[in-house]
């Protein structure tokens, strides 16, 4: 889509902003629009860098007087397709953390990042459930669910401690949504994720902890079903306390990689447990055992070394993932898997990752959400990485897992694992049972009727 934006409304849309407004060809717009995910190559026809509400607002009002659609973007890492002809906000300058010792919440503005948010409120004594990045932008986690991979068994989705947020809506209104002020519209952003508005602001609970018993373990790919074997007998008597993983990596050979993991398959054992580390150190005993360990950092850590865990790449990358939910993990799914990914076949697929959910992840909050598909047992994440444009090249490689899974998997999907191959309506619906999909398009009927937030994975307002 080409959409020339006519010099005299630039200007009067830059009188009504703050922060820089620009079009193609003008200085800096490729660093303005470019995000964490390099897949795609971002052309909107203007982008704004906004610095307050306010400027939401006013690029919002702008966008729906020239029939704009509106891409915010915070940190760019799930980015489903390109904002060709859109009006792209920039957020990343709205960081602001506002730590509540006391209440033991967080406000947080719309571009900040998992560490800076874990390391401000650890000052507290207290921690938000955080991904597995540091890197990640926590409001636009918290909106599609947000799983944590150190804190998601022990408390529940990110989305389920949202208390309220500040959401300016397609007709260009700053919004305070909560459980008493515009509740239908709160229950949709919290799971339904930004095809509502652009939430300004987040006001989220943190849990009291500042330990954890965890880190990671890594085998040579030699001893591939003796640790597997050992991951799923740990699965049968894991208590909530403990949120756990593995995963296939293929690493490259490269000094960042440490020397033991360059160019070669391993696997890769992710845990966080709550309880005493005496009692993790009994918990995961069968799984040290299982094989002669690559490198072990399993210990007791502060909370502020979340990160550490999984090792995510902090890089920008072009990456390219698919994702399934599995109602379980037996025996025949982990041979299958073994077959179709393991280390005797050559994939061009960095990593796959099988993570256990249950616990209080499976449980209903206190204050219902829009949260889909919580019944699912396990989740299957693979990633390949390579340059941009490349989709369809990896699109092959990555549904062999996804078919591999097919016979356990649930036919849902979690809103935050949708990507670039999931844009489809059905695709996207199968981010939530039936019932609450259609509450959903009805609140987006209701807010966003003209689907002024479409490039997203997008919940359309229908007739």
């Amino acid at each position: 889509m080409t959409y020339v934006i006519d010099q005299d409304n630039l200007e009067r849309l830059a009188a009504d902003v703050t922060g820089p407004v620009l079009a193609r060809g003008d200085k800096g717009f490729g660093p303005e629009t470019t995000g964490w995910n390099m897949s795609l190559v971002e052309h909107p026809a203007v982008v704004v860098g906004a610095t307050s509400a306010a400027d939401v607002q006013a690029a919002v009002r702008f966008a729906g007087a020239h029939d704009l659609p509106v891409d915010p973007v915070a940190t760019g890492h799930q980015a489903p397709m390109p904002a060709d002809g859109a009006l792209m906000i920039n957020l990343e300058r709205m960081d602001g953390i506002e730590v509540d010792a006391e209440g033991r919440t967080a406000t947080i503005g719309a571009a900040v990042r998992a560490q800076p948010l874990v390391d401000a409120a650890a000052r507290a004594g207290l921690a938000p459930l955080a991904g597995s990045s540091p890197n990640v932008g926590v409001v636009g986690y918290a909106l599609g669910g947000g799983l944590s991979a150190t804190l998601g068994r022990s408390y529940g989705w990110a989305a389920d401690h949202v208390r309220s947020a500040e959401v300016v809506t397609a007709d260009g209104e700053l919004r305070h949504v909560d459980p008493d002020q515009e509740p239908d519209l709160f229950w949709a952003i919290r799971g339904g994720k930004g095809n509502f508005g652009v939430v300004t602001s987040l006001t989220m609970d943190l849990v009291p902890v500042t330990q954890l018993y965890g880190g990671g373990i890594y085998f040579a790919g030699e001893h591939v079903r003796p640790v597997v074997d050992a991951f799923r007998r740990l699965l049968v008597s894991a208590p909530r306390e403990l949120t756990i993983s593995f995963a296939f990596m293929r690493l490259p050979d490269a000094p960042v990689i440490p020397e033991p993991l360059r160019d070669r398959f391993t696997v890769h054992v992710r845990i966080s447990y709550l309880g005493p580390p005496a009692e993790g150190e009994r918990l995961i005993a069968d799984l040290r055992a299982a094989a002669p360990a690559l490198i072990d950092t399993v210990t007791e850590m502060p909370y502020t070394g979340f990160a550490s865990i999984h090792q995510d790449p902090v890089d920008p990358a072009a990456t390219y993932e698919m994702s399934s939910l599995l109602g379980e993990f037996p025996a025949e799914a982990a041979d299958a898997l073994i077959e179709a990914a393991g280390p005797g076949v050559d994939l061009p697929i960095a990593l796959i990752e099988v993570r256990q959910l249950g616990g209080e992840l499976a449980d209903e909050p206190s204050l219902p959400n829009s949260v889909g598909n919580r019944d699912a047992a396990f989740h299957v994440f693979a990633g390949a990485a390579g340059e941009p444009g490349e989709g369809e090249q990896f699109r092959a490689p990555l549904k062999a897992i996804s078919d591999a899974m097919a016979p356990w998997a649930t036919g849902g999907k979690q809103a935050n694992f949708l990507t670039g191959y999931d844009t489809t309506p059905e695709a996207v619906a199968r981010a939530w049972k039936p019932d609450i999909y259609h509450r959903l398009v009805e609140v987006k009927r209701e807010y966003d009727p003209a689907n002024m937030f479409r490039v997203n994975h997008n919940i359309a307002p229908g007739v």
